[in-house]
């Protein structure tokens, strides 16, 4: 591995230091908050005691037997049999879990009713852009589990079966999700946005026995019918015995004819009845779902979570630091086939009510008009949300959009904004503070599909600075090494995990042997006794404050920009370029490689009207010279119609590379896995005149 050169400081207002702090919890946001009362339990059940987050920390990584029993104590978690040990002492990624207990995450998931551990709220809110609202408590979401989960059982549905879902973001993914969680069934989801070949390309490695679909969705005032690519889906699941048929645009639709060869139960019948719910007590490493690589540059990895390591990560990462209680409204913007949709659900775990939005994030009628950024902050300030997530691509677009929150929407119940996904700019964190409101707590996290989780991540009990995450979760050893395989503070390295945590992958289905998953996350790293160390991926910088250690994520480490021997993160580059007010977008791909000069190429997505002229190109180029370095400065400037980006918003850094480099197209990606197909068509183009120019020339016989 070449060395990696630590980035260089980023431009900043004259007024700031690298030692920002844009907020200070209030000693009432303290006192109410999760880790308090954890801390005090810690004192008076353990007689443990801590000098500050840090020190919690240290302790949660170096005893993760004493930390991971009083997690699952100070929440009273619901066993049918108590675990014998914590962890085995295999190292990874052979390490069990919670061996002898006998759990399952849905009875912590709906232990909450009213009078008891919940107060009269609903646990789910939803609302589509078609006008469609409501709410379900929480008896009326444990009866149609229970019934959904009866259904599935007389449908043959067997422990370790496979019940997958075609669905939007809606609350019958919820159910479904939760009964066949309940009886033992493996449980994965896609969005109906998703076309047939990425669909079939995921269920198709955990061959399903049930399908639960809709007939379409609604997005930005258009109708989808769904249908025919749901009969191409089923021309690929030969496994699939039973559907579970949801309409959802037209109430009289008929499932496609690929159904008629297998049961077909009506949504409504399915749910009818008042079946007792009775979760199968199950080993803590039963699976409980596959969740999906973004399969944008071949097949997806199908990553197995188990019941056990989602539970206690989930009440670690979703509840406990992003400090959910009972009376808490949570919106996450999430599409289906994101991880985060998943996590999002896992705040029932706290008793609060989740927030189910599916439709457009710029409203029904950006189809026709100019794309309506305030839309997602006006959903917050009518439904009473308290937490409020996006991923920071939204965050960005409504920076650009010059939305003032404040003054579209009564935030007053809002007290925490949170972002994921990707780098959230310093700019970014100036505008959430200036034009918000004046007090929330910012928590923006980073982590991965890969441990249904995160690995940086904040508290409300801690000081938000510019630009920063704010700490370390509770019982992940996260590091940045260097190349060398040692520790570093304050210098980038790759974000490493030294010790197992409970959410990592039991397996990836199909991976015989496991090696796939090793050469994934195991082959880079060892420690000094030579036990393999998970890698993330990514750059990070850890930053030591007096209060905790808070991190910098810099971007992927495989999408990394190599000039003359110096290696440097894209996420620097994309702030600065989309601080420009012109640019509503950017990607940025470096191609170094034997037989051909350097070539590093930044495309632009500029607002409506705006052009690509030589001003505008030498403001890009002056601007990257000057907040980063001459080596930063692009070697060509192109504008393009839109940038590339999975369902999940990450930008496709890596295939555009791979088209310049000649890869061709069908096995670079899958045109269905992103979220606008067509917005690959330009580049597939330009790769092909790049190719032609740049191809040594054939000297004459």
């Amino acid at each position: 591995m070449t060395t990696l050169t630590a980035l260089p400081p980023t431009a900043s207002a004259s007024n700031e230091t690298p030692d920002t702090l844009l907020w200070q919890p209030s000693t009432a946001r303290r006192e109410r908050a999760l880790i308090t009362a954890f801390e005090a339990w810690l004192a008076r059940k353990r007689g443990l005691r801590f000098d500050g987050y840090e020190a919690l920390w240290q302790w949660s990584v170096d005893e993760p037997e004493a930390f991971w029993s009083a997690l699952l104590a100070f929440f009273d978690v619901p066993m049918a049999q108590a675990p014998r040990r914590m962890r085995s002492d295999d190292p990874m990624p052979a390490t069990q879990w919670f061996e002898g207990a006998r759990l399952n995450l849905v009875d912590t998931l709906l232990r909450h009713t009213p009078g008891g551990t919940q107060p009269q709220t609903p646990a789910i809110v939803f609302e589509d852009e078609s006008g469609g609202a409501g709410e379900i408590s929480w008896p009326e979401l444990r009866r149609q589990v229970g019934a959904l989960a009866h259904t599935l059982r007389t449908l043959g549905v067997q422990p370790g079966d496979r019940v997958v879902g075609y669905l939007p973001n809606i609350p019958q993914a919820v159910v479904a999700f939760l009964a066949a969680a309940s009886i033992g069934a493996v449980w994965a989801l896609c969005a109906p946005d998703m076309g047939p070949v990425s669909v079939g390309d995921r269920y198709r490695q955990i061959e399903p026995k049930v399908l639960v679909a809709v007939d379409g969705y609604r997005y930005a005032g258009k109708p989808f019918d769904r249908r025919a690519a749901l009969g191409d889906i089923l021309d690929q699941l030969p496994t699939v015995r039973h559907v579970i048929w949801l309409p959802c645009l037209d109430p009289a639709a008929a499932p496609p004819a690929q159904a008629q060869a297998r049961t077909v139960v009506p949504w409504a019948a399915a749910v009818a009845g008042n079946a007792p719910l009775e979760p199968l007590a199950l080993a803590p490493d039963h699976p409980l779902w596959t969740l999906y690589s973004s399969g944008t540059t071949g097949l997806p990895k199908a990553i197995v979570h188990g019941h056990g390591g989602v539970l206690a990560n989930s009440l670690v990462a979703m509840v406990l630091h992003n400090d959910l209680h009972p009376e808490d409204r949570v919106l996450w913007a999430v599409n289906t086939s994101w991880m985060v949709w998943n996590a999002h659900v896992m705040g029932l775990l706290g008793g609060a009510t989740i927030v189910l939005y599916d439709g457009c994030v710029t409203g029904a009628g950006s189809a026709s008009a100019e794309p309506d950024w305030a839309f997602l902050w006006r959903l917050v300030g009518r439904l009473r949300v308290t937490t409020f997530g996006v991923g920071a691509a939204i965050h960005h677009a409504c920076l650009k959009a010059g939305v003032v929150p404040r003054q579209v929407a009564d935030l007053s119940a809002l007290h925490t904004v949170c972002s994921t996904g990707s780098p959230l700019s310093p700019e970014a964190y100036r505008w959430l503070y200036r034009e918000v409101k004046n007090d929330f707590w910012l928590n923006v996290v980073s982590g991965g599909t890969d441990i249904a989780g995160g690995f940086l991540v904040g508290l409300p009990t801690l000081p938000v600075r510019l630009g920063e995450m704010q700490c370390r979760a509770l019982g992940a050893s996260v590091q940045a090494w260097n190349d060398a395989g040692q520790p570093v503070l304050d210098a980038v390295g790759e974000l490493v995990c030294t010790r197992p945590i409970p959410s990592m992958p039991l397996y990836f289905w199909g991976d015989t042997g496991g090696t796939r998953y090793k050469e994934s996350y195991f082959d880079t790293f060892h420690d000094a006794e030579q036990r393999p160390v998970w890698r993330q991926g990514d750059w990070l910088r850890l930053v030591a404050r007096p209060e905790a250690v808070g991190g910098i994520i810099y971007g992927r480490s495989d999408a990394t920009i190599n000039r003359q021997g110096v290696r440097m993160g894209t996420a620097e580059l994309y702030r600065v370029v989309e601080g420009l007010d012109d640019v509503l977008d950017s990607l940025v791909v470096d191609l170094e490689y034997l037989g051909r000069p350097s070539y590093l190429a930044l495309y632009v997505q500029l607002r409506a009207g705006a052009m690509l002229d030589e001003p505008l190109r030498q403001r890009i180029r002056q601007a990257l010279r000057n907040a980063l370095s001459v080596r930063h400065v692009p070697d060509e400037i192109l504008q393009v119609p839109v940038i590339p980006k999975t369902v999940t918003g990450k930008k496709l850094e890596l295939p555009v590379k791979k088209l310049l480099l000649g890869h061709p197209a069908g096995r670079v990606l899958h045109r269905d896995a992103l979220a606008q197909p067509e917005s690959i068509d330009w580049f597939v183009q330009f790769a092909a005149d790049y190719l032609a120019r740049t191809a040594p020339q054939k000297l004459p016989i």
